[in-house]
């Protein structure tokens, strides 16, 4: 594993010119659990520039239906790549994906909530996440945001309780997210841009990715311009591609921090041309 590149390390040339900047949510915008107002004006600032903002995050349907119409952002990514939702502002119209249809995703429900029982058996003091009723797809537990502190193993014995039944799992910094489908982060993304505007691999070069924990690995993987917030170092062990670049400030100061950056090179580069 070649470990992460301080921020300052990547190209500025690469920087400059960035058209989208994918980001996780929780510990990557935010902090303590709250989205500071310098993380929500660097989301203004990059939509001010012209650059598509996309979170991609394991939180459900119900909240990225209310990001996708409230904050400055192209585009979300939920339930760790299961449905993206678009709001067109000049039209008042959401485009919706969804990976599964209402009649496979019924027949796998009660599978998933007994093997979210087991889960709770198995770790206790672990819950049921708070935001599971605006859920559609997954099964979310809680063992960081609401509950705890819960022994250091708690995640994997969680996760690795639903992958016994037949689950996919994924561990994020607060919750694991369970769900029976063949999707992740990275597949939700491909479906977005190969719908909405061009096939990933054909612009990666003008993409980046933000994030903070496990669940953020297939995006790593994918995006050679990827970026850690710095309270990413504890999980680095357990990513099997860790992002390329990591910044110095953890959660939300570090979402503004690489921005920071960012517009810098783009405010570089129109010097240097103008």
């Amino acid at each position: 594993m070649t470990p992460p590149k301080p921020l300052l390390a990547a190209s500025t040339s690469a920087l400059a010119k960035l058209d989208f900047i994918l980001t996780d949510i929780d510990d990557t915008l935010t902090t303590d659990g709250r989205l500071p107002a310098a993380a929500y004006a660097a989301l203004e600032a990059l939509d001010a520039a012209g650059i598509q903002v996309i979170p991609v995050t394991g939180r459900p349907a119900g909240w990225c239906d209310l990001i996708a119409r409230h904050w400055p952002v192209a585009a979300v990514v939920g339930e760790n790549g299961a449905l993206w939702y678009s709001y067109d502002r000049a039209t008042r119209r959401m485009r919706r994906h969804y990976a599964q249809s209402p009649e496979t995703l019924a027949a796998f429900q009660a599978k998933l909530r007994a093997l979210g029982d087991q889960a709770l058996s198995a770790v206790p003091g672990a819950a049921i996440a708070a935001d599971q009723p605006f859920r559609m797809f997954d099964v979310a537990v809680d063992f960081a945001e609401d509950v705890g502190p819960l022994p250091p193993d708690a995640p994997d014995t969680i996760a690795a309780t639903f992958r016994a039944g037949g689950a996919e799992a994924k561990v994020s910094s607060i919750h694991v997210n369970a769900w029976i489908g063949a999707w992740d982060k990275r597949g939700g993304v491909e479906h977005l841009f190969a719908t909405l505007w061009r096939p990933l691999e054909k612009v990666l070069d003008r993409v980046a990715f933000v994030g903070d924990s496990p669940n953020d690995a297939p995006m790593f993987a994918r995006v050679p311009l990827s970026v850690g917030v710095a309270n990413i170092r504890p999980f680095l062990p357990a990513i099997a591609t860790p992002p390329a670049f990591v910044t110095q400030a953890e959660g939300g100061a570090g979402f503004c921090e690489f921005v920071t950056v960012v517009l810098q090179a783009r405010r570089t580069r129109e010097e240097n041309t103008g």
